[in-house]
């Protein structure tokens, strides 16, 4: 018995060993793992359009484009534009950037027809003038279109009232079928009566075009004039 005891605490100091050195892996792992998830989630930080400072785990798509920083676990930045973007923050730039073109693009256009206007024009009553001569001409081509509807529609009627003793459009069992000058000449008054009455609809729509175009230009012109007189 006397030989039993030190092996016994031998045994007993070993088990403790060991359970301290389980206990300092396990403790070991588990700050690993929590490192390894501090690396793997990432804080972002980025600015709005009104300047309000936000956070988080992702970056909204409308902000793609924003400045932004990556913070560690400790909120201290550690990465910023040079943050490689997700497929959906790409597109959302890509959209961004091809919108704010497409403004300047517009901007350059208006400020184009800014100068114009002021370099054509010395007055409202000269852009006026124009305006009205040009709607002369445009009056002048629908009224001749009207006529010429006119003279095509009595053609018309008095091809329509020949062919009514012809089939198909005669009731008559017996009456003899159209001849192929009444039909050819009947189709073709049809096709053009069509033709003019397309043509008259977009000569009056280009006159109300005009009219608004010429309408939005004194308007401006107006305004560009007060602006300059302001600075002078």
């Amino acid at each position: 018995m006397g030989w039993g005891a030190p092996p016994m605490k031998t045994g007993c100091n070993r088990l403790r060993l060991a359970l301290a050195a389980l206990a300092a892996a396990v403790a070991c792992a588990g700050v690993a793992g929590a490192a390894e998830q501090n690396r793997k989630t990432k804080t972002y930080r980025w600015v709005d359009k009104d300047g309000v400072v936000h956070f988080g785990d992702h970056i909204p798509s409308e902000y793609a484009s924003a400045d932004r920083q990556i913070l560690n676990e400790y909120g201290v930045p550690v990465g910023g534009q040079d943050i490689a973007l997700t497929a959906e923050e790409r597109a959302a730039q890509k959209e961004a950037a091809k919108r704010a073109e497409e403004e300047r693009q517009q901007a350059l256009l208006a400020a184009r027809r800014d100068q114009i206007l002021l370099d054509t024009y010395l007055s409202v009553e000269e852009i006026e003038a124009l305006r009205d001569r040009r709607l002369e001409l445009l009056d002048t081509q629908i009224k001749v279109t009207e006529n010429y509807l006119a003279g095509l529609r009595e053609i018309l009627g008095k091809l329509q009232a020949e062919a009514a003793g012809f089939k198909p459009y005669s009731d008559d069992p017996q009456a003899p079928s159209i001849d192929e000058r009444l039909a050819g000449e009947l189709a073709n008054t049809m096709d053009s009566i069509m033709l003019y009455e397309k043509n008259l609809a977009d000569t009056r729509k280009r006159k109300h075009e005009v009219v608004d175009r010429f309408s939005a230009d004194i308007d401006r012109f107006r305004t560009l004039k007060t602006a300059v007189a302001e600075e002078q």
